[in-house]
């Protein structure tokens, strides 16, 4: 009797390549395919990121709104996306904090919290931290005449993976300086410089083959994922290291959970938004 595919029979090497290559199919093939399925991969995304991030704060003790706080994001999410599409008037932006308000009314008739504005102070933290990172990618791939440009998303993608790519085989394989032990002892300058290089590589190919935007754009957007999504994969090892936990979460195996798989992600959106937008 054959015996069924498990993928925890496989090295961890095995398990990254066989999750990002289904992983990345769902991803670039939702984008690609219309503005609809980015719509939903997206907030399929944000749901599972910000379920961890809360998840991850109840494991050190705080108590936000996990559900109520998801809904929020998602709802900041959606409201960003139907205004951007112009389905939605702008105005509708402003329903985002009379309902985000709603937080402290639930949380007044929560009798058993010892520490109710902790609480509310975590679940706030995971609409800025997850939600808005992810919604301002709405901004970003209608920031060309208004119209969906999913070459935007899938350059930023594609750099990003190539710099995570590149700085793994370099740190492994070369990796001896340290590049921030006292948050990630296994991150080395040598991987840093690998990553680099990997996404000014591929910056180079999108700017021959992605006329959305100007060639010049996409070095700069792969100078901000060098360096802002470097500090974003520090900044979510330095949340995970003060609760003593290596991945946040197992929904990825190989490669841990949402968070870790798109942490780069979470603090180069605003960066690459600003920019798009300005420039």
């Amino acid at each position: 009797m054959r015996s069924r595919f498990n993928i925890n029979n496989y090295s961890n090497l095995g398990q990254r390549a066989i999750t990002a290559v289904i992983g990345g199919l769902i991803v670039v093939g939702g984008t690609i395919y219309s503005e609809w399925t980015y719509f939903l991969v997206f907030a399929g995304i944000l749901g599972f990121s910000q379920m961890e991030f809360y998840k991850l704060s109840g494991l050190d003790g705080m108590l936000p709104l996990k559900s109520f706080g998801t809904f929020l994001g998602l709802m900041i999410f959606s409201l960003t996306f139907m205004v951007e599409k112009e389905h939605l008037p702008t105005e509708y932006l402003y329903m985002i904090f009379p309902i985000v308000s709603l937080t402290f009314f639930i949380k007044l008739y929560r009798k058993t919290d010892k520490k109710p504005f902790t609480g509310i102070a975590f679940t706030f933290l995971g609409i800025f931290y997850v939600a808005v990172p992810f919604s301002l990618l709405n901004l970003a791939v209608f920031s060309v005449d208004g119209v969906y440009m999913y070459e935007i998303l899938i350059g930023c993608l594609l750099i990003l993976w190539a710099t995570d790519t590149g700085a793994y085989f370099a740190g492994t394989r070369f990796g001896k300086t340290k590049l921030f032990e006292r948050v990630s002892p296994k991150k080395s300058w040598e991987g840093f410089l690998g990553g680099a290089f990997s996404a000014i590589g591929v910056a180079f190919i999108l700017a021959k083959y992605f006329h959305v935007i100007e060639d010049w754009k996409w070095l700069v957007i792969a100078g901000i994922i060098i360096i802002a999504g470097t500090y974003g994969d520090l900044i979510e090892s330095l949340f995970k290291r003060s609760i003593e936990i290596k991945d946040s979460g197992n929904g990825l195996p190989g490669h841990g959970g949402f968070m870790d798989r798109f942490d780069g992600l979470l603090l180069s959106a605003p960066f690459i938004t600003a920019f798009l937008k300005i420039f």
